[in-house]
């Protein structure tokens, strides 16, 4: 049996701004709202400083240990979708860690095959936060 696909990826350019931001603030995680200002954009957060609630889905880890969260309205949108995170010149959102380092995170996404979809569809919906 296939496994379900990842719902979210990063880059090797992400993966490496990743390693640099662990090194000055510790375990990460990322939040994906949808929301104003650069809500679009993926947030990464020191791990405790976002509060993840009920209505937030957790799409999975990246660069090891790196937890995804996005808003459930978002989501819905997203759902067929692979995401994945990527870092790019410029200047993001001044609460998102990276800010300060002259480059931003940004989502490329590919729609999941049919059989992917299948995959996920049997796996079930994805955890939610507490």
């Amino acid at each position: 049996m296939t496994e379900a696909p990842p719902r979210v990826l990063t880059t090797a350019a992400a993966d490496a701004l990743l390693e640099r931001l662990k090194a000055l603030h510790g375990p990460l995680m990322f939040h994906q709202s949808g929301g104003c200002c650069d809500g679009s954009s993926p947030m990464c957060f020191p791990v405790g400083e976002f509060r993840v609630g009920a209505q937030d889905v957790f799409l999975g880890h990246v660069a090891g240990d790196i937890p995804v969260w996005m808003g459930a309205a978002q989501f819905e949108y997203w759902r067929h979708t692979q995401l994945t995170i990527d870092c790019v010149p410029g200047r993001g959102a001044g609460m998102s860690l990276e800010s300060p380092e002259g480059l931003r995170f940004i989502v490329r996404s590919r729609v999941f095959t049919d059989a992917e979809a299948q995959l996920l569809d049997q796996k079930g919906e994805p955890p939610r936060g507490a």
